[in-house]
């Protein structure tokens, strides 16, 4: 199969996403033809010479970086399908599919995912409107919420809410009455804790709102709950579930508890520290609660009509034991020792046969949608 790796981007996880796509590098099987996409900070595709794969695959300690050849620069052509997905120095490059490892803005967000509906190409992962939706946190807790899934209690504050100085106040002194302190403000569409911070108090919660919203113009205050955090991988097509075709199946894999020895799962502790979090898996739940939150994460992946692959984030509050979603990513981190392929592998499912059965996936979701109508002639 032609596979065509991308990484990078546009996007404050562009250095997650080098990590991320380095270990798929390193774990696809052998008999995939690679190639490899870079993106930068600003934008620019480049395609990375095989040298780049060779070199990753016999040193564990090589990297992958940005190569900012002007030569190299990639374009992608609409209605080229699998033949003829892109160009590079004027020739064209074959992609039977396409697997983004690219996380967060301008890659998890719909954006990259419209694109390659366009241009008629396979690709890991859900498709533009769950992608988009998923995005938004806030978006994605109303459809939960009308899916009858349980949520943390929160408030959305908006760009335009700050610019009308009177009511934005009011909406703050309402968010402290209802949800009470400790809060955590996050931006509504950025990823692996950027902005997000906690407040035990106004002062505290009014630099937590300036930081998220140098993020994102819309950010969510919720409720802190004194909480385990817990996650499961989900797999399959919640649209298209066939028995026939295994792989669009939906299955959960997991659940798998995090316990951070910061504060709270932030940045630091998911990629700087390694001693930052320690992962158990599965989390420690008796039977009934880990095939709750098997269910639940199923329900609330088909709630957002989700597709490919998707982590789902529980918290469980220490005081009550109530379970709530938290979030749900859909470009999960993909390093050897995520989350996601941890789960998955916990399940029998190794980490090369995972990527596989992600590439059936996709190529499974486009034969799907290319039997549909697009036209009356």
């Amino acid at each position: 199969m032609k596979v065509t790796l991308m990484y990078g981007g546009r996007s404050g996880e562009h250095e997650i996403s080098l990590l991320s796509c380095a270990s798929v590098l390193r774990n696809i099987s052998d008999n995939h033809e690679i190639t490899l996409i870079s993106v930068s900070k600003d934008g620019k595709w480049y395609l990375e010479d095989t040298s780049v794969i060779a070199e990753l695959k016999a040193n564990p300690e090589a990297k992958l970086s940005v190569h900012a050849d002007e030569s190299k620069r990639v374009n992608v052509i609409p209605g080229g399908g699998t033949a003829a997905a892109f160009t590079c120095g004027g020739k064209t490059i074959a992609a039977d599919v396409v697997f983004f490892v690219m996380h967060g803005t301008y890659s998890e967000d719909g954006t990259l995912q419209g694109l390659f509906e366009m241009v008629g190409v396979p690709y890991v992962g859900c498709g533009v409107m769950s992608s988009a939706v998923t995005m938004d946190k806030v978006t994605t807790k109303i459809i939960w919420e009308k899916a009858g899934l349980p949520v943390v209690p929160y408030m959305c504050l908006t760009k335009a809410d700050i610019n009308n100085s009177a009511e934005y106040d009011k909406l703050v002194a309402k968010a402290i009455d209802t949800l009470k302190f400790p809060l955590f403000v996050k931006p509504c569409s950025a990823g692996s804790s950027d902005g997000a911070s906690k407040a035990s108090n106004p002062k505290e919660l009014s630099f937590a709102l300036m930081e998220a919203f140098s993020w994102d113009n819309k950010v969510l205050i919720e409720k802190a709950i004194n909480a385990r955090e817990v996650e499961c991988s989900v797999t399959g097509n919640s649209i298209t579930a066939d028995a026939n075709v295994p792989c669009s199946i939906l299955k959960a894999y997991g659940p798998g508890e995090i316990i951070p020895k910061h504060e709270f799962y932030d940045y630091d502790a998911k990629y700087n520290d390694p001693d930052g979090a320690e992962l158990k898996i599965p989390a420690l739940l008796d039977n009934d609660k880990l095939e709750y939150i098997r269910e639940t994460a199923k329900k609330a992946y088909a709630a957002v009509s989700a597709s490919g692959l998707s982590r789902v984030d529980f918290f469980i509050d220490r005081d009550d034991g109530s379970i709530y979603l938290n979030e749900i990513n859909t470009i999960p981190g993909f390093t050897s020792i995520s989350m996601f392929p941890k789960m998955c592998e916990s399940a029998g499912l190794k980490y090369s046969d995972l990527i596989d059965y992600l590439f059936d996936e996709a190529v499974a979701e486009y034969n799907a949608k290319n039997q549909l109508c697009t036209t009356r002639v």
